[in-house]
């Protein structure tokens, strides 16, 4: 899997599963906004992922798109796509043509084998605390209760009437800071059942690296 989707699938971790221990009012807004989730269909976005990198002033800008079921996901990048069905996955490279086929270990409780579970452990390990309520959303920031931990902090701004994910940001110690802003969040989509499956033929070329 390609760096970049590494780190946006760690960005939708932290924002479905997080959620603090000490600020009630924060706490309430969190457990609305992933009992939306969990009640829906499924959880669609289209977002713009900004990097900053304060250590050499740097920036890169992607768009994508990501649909979330269950134990079902996928995920579109520029230049990869990721298909994750509950059982098997694949990453294609559009620039390579290559397809990588890889099998989910039971035993694994992370996002890439049971996505899920980000659900069910949104109440553990943070802190949280509501910095501000606008006229239209809610500033939440959320901070780990492992101080080794390379996050310093997650901001989450989240809608008043809807409980949609309108930005996110996520600052690390070293001086990275991933922001994702979403464009749309919908949760009525209602996946086709090869929604989260390769369809080889429609990638005929793809060269095929069987890992299972």
């Amino acid at each position: 899997m390609r760096p970049i989707a590494i780190i946006l699938i760690s960005l939708l971790l932290f924002t479905l599963n997080a959620a603090g221990q000490n600020d009630q009012e924060a706490i309430k807004i969190l457990d609305k906004f992933a009992d939306n989730a969990l009640k829906a269909p499924s959880v669609s976005m289209k977002f713009k992922l900004i990097t900053t990198n304060q250590t050499d002033n740097s920036n890169d800008t992607l768009e994508g798109s990501v649909i979330l079921s269950k134990d079902k996901y996928k995920l579109d990048l520029p230049d990869n796509t990721i298909w994750f069905n509950g059982e098997t996955s694949w990453s294609y490279l559009y620039a390579e043509k290559e397809v990588t086929i890889t099998k989910a270990d039971k035993k694994d409780n992370t996002f890439q084998s049971r996505p899920s579970m980000i659900f069910s452990m949104y109440k553990k390990g943070y802190k949280s605390r509501l910095i501000e309520e606008k006229s239209d959303s809610y500033i939440i920031d959320l901070y780990p209760e492992d101080i080794k931990s390379e996050l310093l902090r997650v901001r989450l701004s989240i809608g008043k009437s809807l409980f949609n994910l309108i930005s996110l940001e996520y600052k690390r110690r070293d001086g990275v800071i991933n922001t994702l802003h979403v464009n749309e969040y919908d949760l009525k989509v209602k996946p086709e059942a090869d929604t989260f499956i390769f369809q080889s033929g429609k990638f005929k070329d793809a060269e095929v690296i069987d890992m299972r």
